[in-house]
């Protein structure tokens, strides 16, 4: 019986010569750095395996693969960081390509635009289509080339009781330390009818529910004594806080199928809702970070 071998772990960026490309792969270096394993390079390049093809519109595909690869290679390199390199580049749609990649990597990590978009805080197809396709947690990063806050952003996440939210949450804990960063975790109530417009009814409700969530995190408090961990009942819907406070937000961690499915923020309702922020995702799968 022939055997069949998974090549080795690693943290797989999607590279397509766009700076938001090359902003996933310096993100990524610390996620590859922190689990010993390599950064994976992937450009993948779509050709048309067709009777009429150009055999020089292929040959210039490959040169600009060549040179994408090339300029995110240097810009890992220059951050002198103890990560190891590996490139790839490949035949074939990209979602496809990272899909498939996905199937042995830690993690995938994607810009939120590729070359064919340009309005800042949306997300392409192609980190669309891998949100809801890979097979191990997606990163989609968002950010500009400024200079980083003099104070790390907070890492946020919405838990509820559901089985995801838990590897969830462990997720965000390992990137808070990270990326020593503080962690914000929300949870969500709504109001009875009745108690729409009661104040004090509202602040009732906040203290009950963080004080519920509280008790919950006990247990992850005593694990992460380094990490400033703090609890936020958020009345009505997470999007909303989310877009209030995004400009402090660095990175939302969500469930792939929880009721901060990874999904919705990045379609159309979390485009509205990180508009203009730099606050990255990452969707997380069944699976414990460690």
């Amino acid at each position: 019986m022939r055997e069949t071998h998974s090549p080795p772990p690693s943290v797989v960026v999607g590279i397509d010569g766009s700076r938001a490309a090359v902003r996933a792969a310096l993100w990524a270096v610390d996620e590859a750095v922190s689990r010993d394993i390599p950064l994976r390079l992937v450009c993948a390049i779509d050709t048309c395996e067709t009777a009429d093809t150009d055999p020089q519109d292929e040959a210039r595909k490959l040169a600009a693969a060549e040179i994408a690869v090339r300029y995110a290679l240097r810009a890992v390199e220059s951050t002198e960081k103890p990560v190891k390199i590996e490139v790839e580049i490949v035949q074939g749609r990209p979602t496809r390509a990272l899909t498939d990649a996905s199937r042995s990597a830690a993690m995938i990590c994607v810009g939120s635009l590729g070359l064919k978009h340009i309005t800042r805080g949306r997300v392409g197809s192609t980190a669309a289509a891998l949100a809801a396709s890979a097979h191990c947690p997606v990163a989609v990063i968002r950010g500009n080339d400024g200079g980083s806050a003099s104070e790390p952003d907070w890492v946020v996440i919405e838990v509820d009781e559901t089985p995801d939210s838990v590897a969830a949450l462990q997720h965000a804990m390992e990137e808070a330390r990270l990326r020593h960063a503080p962690l914000r975790v929300l949870t969500t109530w709504q109001s009875r009818f009745t108690d729409v417009h009661d104040i004090c009814a509202a602040a009732d409700g906040n203290r009950l529910v963080r004080a519920k969530l509280d008790r919950s995190l006990a247990y992850w408090r005593r694990h992460y004594l380094d990490l400033d961990v703090r609890s936020v009942a958020v009345h009505g819907s997470v999007l909303n806080h989310l877009a209030k406070h995004g400009e402090s937000i660095q990175l939302a961690v969500v469930g792939a199928r929880g009721s901060g499915g990874g999904g919705e923020l990045v379609g159309p309702t979390g485009y509205a809702a990180l508009h203009n922020t730099d606050c990255s995702v990452l969707i997380c799968d069944r699976r414990p970070s460690l």
